[in-house]
């Protein structure tokens, strides 16, 4: 059951809904426009708020829902965090997209909600004061992910090991932002 429901996470992870809500309004291409990333943020800025907030919301239950599933399945919590993952790497590397993806913060931010929702309120509250501080999303991004970190190590230590992973990725994926960042370049909103 755990590879299934990998497998199936992976798969509803590489369902990009930036790309496939702009397809739907006949906007642009996000990866094509602004930042290149298929990501909220970047619908934010080539196709106003309420693409963005739509793309945030099918980014985020990409995480959550097979969380949820395995759960409803009994799988223990280290199992579901790998499960999680799953969705968030189809996110980073969607099969249906030539495995070019967003940066995972919002699919991540959904797989720490079903995980251990302390966390994900922890994240997402980093992440809005780094935003409303700095008025830049791949910082806020790059501190919330691994402030989560110490709390999940202390109340759900099964799962440290998947975020750690996750964590690793975010990072990763954000590279080239820290690159602008040390170089003073990096976008702002």
């Amino acid at each position: 059951m755990f590879w299934l429901l990998a497998i199936l996470a992976y798969l509803l992870g590489s369902l990009s809904f930036a790309i496939l809500l702009s397809r739907l309004a006949g906007g642009p291409d996000p990866r094509a426009s602004g930042s290149g990333n298929p990501g909220a943020t970047n619908m934010l800025r080539v196709a106003g708020k309420k693409l963005a907030g739509l793309t945030l919301l099918g980014d985020l239950l990409k995480g959550l829902l097979p969380i949820l599933i395995a759960k409803l399945f009994g799988l223990d919590l280290q199992q579901q965090a790998w499960i999680g993952l799953a969705a968030v790497l189809g996110h980073l590397y969607p099969l249906y997209f030539r495995f070019r993806g967003g940066k995972g913060v919002a699919t991540a931010a959904g797989m720490l909600l079903g995980l251990y929702p302390p966390a994900a309120l922890l994240a997402i509250g980093a992440w809005l004061l780094v935003f409303v501080l700095t008025r830049t999303s791949s910082l806020a991004a790059l501190i919330a992910t691994p402030l989560t970190l110490p709390l999940l190590a202390w109340q759900q230590p099964a799962a440290l090991l998947p975020v750690c992973v996750l964590t690793g990725l975010i990072v990763w994926r954000h590279r080239g932002n820290l690159r602008d960042l040390f170089a003073g370049r990096e976008r702002r909103f």
